[in-house]
């Protein structure tokens, strides 16, 4: 099963194409842009509160055995759910403290 590559950043809603180096994703594929992690999460999920990893980029040729963008397209599903900040903070307070491979 293929990465869904999700087109927006969930909280500003910025475009975040298949080959952008920008996006960050959870290991439940919760997107986000580089941006929005450093700035508003403090690398901390909203969602589940594990950390981030920059998303790979699916190759747009097909290289070898079928898989590249063409047979595995990303999403065009918008998951735009803009975090409260005065409670991603409360939530994130204790947990941005520890590694994202601790928590």
């Amino acid at each position: 099963m293929a990465l869904e590559l999700r087109p927006t950043c969930e909280h500003c809603n910025k475009a975040l194409p298949p080959a952008t180096t920008e996006a960050r994703i959870c290991s439940f594929e919760c997107t986000f842009c580089s941006r929005c992690v450093e700035t508003v999460l403090d690398n901390v999920c909203p969602n589940c509160g594990g950390g981030f990893v920059p998303r790979p980029v699916r190759t747009a040729r097909n290289w070898r055995g079928g898989n590249w963008i063409g047979a595995c397209p990303p999403s065009t599903t918008v998951k735009h759910r803009p975090v409260a900040a005065a409670a991603h903070a409360r939530f994130s307070e204790a947990l941005r403290k520890i590694a994202p491979e601790d928590r």
